[in-house]
């Protein structure tokens, strides 16, 4: 059976000294992946901290994980995550972005960044997964990231979980130091309802078209980086259903939405909002 695309809002890099309520839904979420779908294989996640000019996929035996922020706690920095890697689903990932049209490189250097890392400390603590990491060029469409979703979407039946991490929202400029638990601000629930709406619908014309139809778009998404895993994830994922399993808000500004793509067979949603 195979898993359902995620997109897994990514928060701030302290998410993972302090889970709060999105930490809490991750650690759920992935209790819940390894009961339901206990044989799979990896994970292959596309994170906005890794762009690229072209599409390219980790193909290292042991992927480093990556400091790649600055001002933070130290205890921060002492945070590993040492998965291995696979050079073997490597190979089949660049064969399939190369059907696909694509010209993909294969990337043998290049560690896990915190957008893959640190929601994967809580999905898979133990870290005994291979995980892979698939570069974002950016910038793209929508649609293109959607298609290089289907494109990767055999890769699920293969018995790998595909997850797009970024954010619902994503604003760096409207914070102010406000504690995490802040009210958010009024720009976020319109542009979030209005997402989960579309998504509930599958409508994808309105979603592709979100900047120009999406209530506060150029607020949220100032550059919309951290919302194209979203559409990777939506096209690496059966078109058959959205499950929204988590909606929180952090510092006022950073919605942590998280959402299944197909069939979320024991994938509970829940929400903090």
């Amino acid at each position: 059976m195979a898993a359902p695309a995620l997109f897994i809002s990514h928060g701030a890099p302290t998410l993972a000294l302090a889970p709060g309520p999105s930490g809490r839904a991750m650690a759920q979420l992935g209790m819940d992946l390894r009961q339901h779908y206990p044989g799979l294989k990896g994970v292959i996640v596309m994170s906005p901290h890794w762009m690229t000019t072209r599409w390219s996929v980790q193909s290292h035996l042991s992927a480093p994980i990556l400091h790649d922020f600055g001002g933070f706690p130290e205890a921060l920095y002492r945070l590993e995550y040492p998965a291995p890697g696979s050079p073997e689903a490597a190979d089949r990932i660049h064969a399939l972005l190369e059907e696909a049209g694509q010209d993909p490189l294969k990337e043998p250097r290049r560690g896990l960044d915190h957008g893959a890392w640190v929601p994967l400390r809580y999905l898979y603590p133990e870290a005994s997964l291979p995980v892979l990491q698939v570069s974002m060029p950016y910038p793209q469409s929508p649609r293109a990231y959607f298609r290089v979703g289907e494109a990767l979407r055999p890769m699920a039946d293969e018995g790998y979980l595909l997850v797009g991490s970024g954010g619902l929202t994503h604003n760096l400029g409207h914070f102010q130091g406000q504690p995490d638990t802040a009210a958010p601000l009024p720009y976020v629930a319109p542009f979030v309802d209005w997402f989960h709406q579309r998504l509930e619908a599958f409508d994808l014309d309105a979603l592709f078209d979100y900047r120009q139809q999406a209530p506060g778009a150029a607020l949220a998404h100032p550059t919309d980086d951290h919302l194209m895993p979203l559409f990777f994830a939506l096209g690496a994922g059966a078109l058959s259903r959205a499950t929204r399993l988590h909606s929180s808000v952090s510092h006022a500004f950073l919605a942590m939405d998280m959402y299944a793509f197909g069939n979320p067979v024991g994938l509970d949603s829940n929400s903090d909002v």
